[in-house]
């Protein structure tokens, strides 16, 4: 059915241009028999002047009145005179049929599904969701992945302590700061398949004491475990993470890549869009975001949506705790202890750059909170153990506050 009334659009259309076009080569021909005729009388004038039947001063009014009728009618088709006009036009007629028959369907051909039926908007939807249900498990993709030699291990003393704790743990299966502490080195050393291990490990001790971030963190280790894909046991630790904060930035944001993934963009851009307004725009998910959703949008219909303007958010700087010296002492510490519990608590929660962490650590130093800055110092040590140089950002600011190594 579809072929037949295709068929039949593309003929009509074809049709209706070959009319046009022949109705102009029929005008054509109409006036170049008009001025065929007016040339006929030029030549009877001439004979009947040779017989007498026409005196001269006739002869010229005669003449001078045909010749203004065939400039008249050249004037309207200047191309009455070349050569083939009528043959021309069926050459052009013959050429557009099979252009635009030819390459119409070989275009659809290419681009179309030909045989493929109409899908309702409810049915890509069952289609979706019989997808989402009946995709791979996190195994079959990590069986699907390049064989690896085993977790990395880095060398020299570290690297003896990395495997002392792996051994500890194997053998404490309740230790939850052994898990806690191996489950944050693995994701260094980007064993993120052992990384979820540990993190599902941390889960299972902390029991109904488990915290949204903590299924987070599990739900992420897998995702990147898999090279982002979203597996559905990745799918039921965000659904944990959402069941205790339904506002949890991370788990909405790898909600939104799922449903990406199983053919409903429609949904992912519902969740990026309000991730993207509430920001803050130093929050993790949001740079991912930015790179994909106009491309998203576009899949979603919304074609007219436009990213929004980014801002800065971030925790004080030396220059904002000095400027806030012109204040009196209660309201100064009171704006600098808000913003360096905002950043302090971001971290926690969500990671930062060394630059931040270092950053809070002087905080703290102006602030005198010197006991609270030596926690951040020693988190912050371990959290950037397998980086020297970001190591190093961090000693050279608990440095500036008087707190050597």
């Amino acid at each position: 059915m579809f072929w037949l009334v295709s068929a039949w659009i593309a003929a009509i259309v074809v049709g209706l241009l070959l009319i046009r076009m022949r109705r102009s080569t029929d005008t054509d021909d109409d006036v170049a028999l008009d001025i065929s005729f007016y040339k006929d009388q030029l030549t009877e004038i001439d004979r009947d002047l040779e017989r007498g039947v026409l005196s001269q001063e006739d002869a010229e009014r005669a003449r001078t009145d045909i010749s203004r009728k065939i400039l008249k009618l050249d004037a309207q088709n200047p191309t009455i005179g070349t050569s083939d006009t009528s043959r021309a036009p069926l050459w052009v007629m013959a050429l557009l049929a099979v252009v635009l028959l030819g390459g119409s369907f070989g275009v659809y051909n290419q681009l179309g599904q030909p045989g493929y039926n109409d899908v309702p908007l409810q049915l890509r939807k069952e289609f979706a969701q019989k997808r989402l249900e009946e995709r791979p498990s996190q195994q079959d993709i990590l069986d699907q992945l390049p064989a690896s030699l085993g977790p990395n291990t880095p060398e020299g003393d570290y690297g003896q302590l990395v495997v002392k704790l792996r051994e500890t743990t194997a053998t404490r299966p309740n230790d939850l700061e052994g898990f806690e502490l191996l489950a944050r080195i693995e994701t260094q050393l980007e064993n993120f398949n052992e990384a979820s291990r540990a993190k599902g490990r941390v889960i299972a001790i902390k029991g109904s004491e488990a915290t949204a971030n903590d299924y987070l963190d599990y739900a992420e280790s897998l995702i990147i475990a898999a090279n982002g894909y979203v597996s559905p046991s990745a799918e039921a630790a965000l659904k944990e993470a959402l069941n205790l904060d339904r506002e949890n930035g991370g788990a909405l944001y790898y909600t939104g890549l799922m449903m990406a993934q199983n053919d409903r963009p429609d949904l992912t851009f519902r969740i990026w869009r309000k991730l993207l307004n509430d920001g803050p725009n130093d929050a993790p998910w949001i740079a991912p975001i930015r790179s994909q959703m106009m491309d998203m949008a576009y899949l979603a219909g919304q074609h007219k949506y436009q990213l929004p303007p980014e801002t800065t958010l971030r925790g004080p700087t030396t220059e904002d705790i000095e400027a806030a010296s012109g204040m009196d002492a209660e309201d100064r510490n009171a704006m600098i202890q808000g913003m360096v519990a905002q950043l302090s608590d971001r971290l926690a929660t969500q990671g930062g750059t060394a630059q931040e962490w270092a950053r809070l650590i002087n905080a703290y130093g102006v602030l005198g909170e010197i006991d609270q800055a030596r926690a951040i110092v020693a988190e912050a040590r371990t959290v950037f153990a397998a980086n020297p140089q970001d190591l190093d950002l961090i000693n050279a600011a608990a440095d500036s506050i008087g707190l050597a190594q």
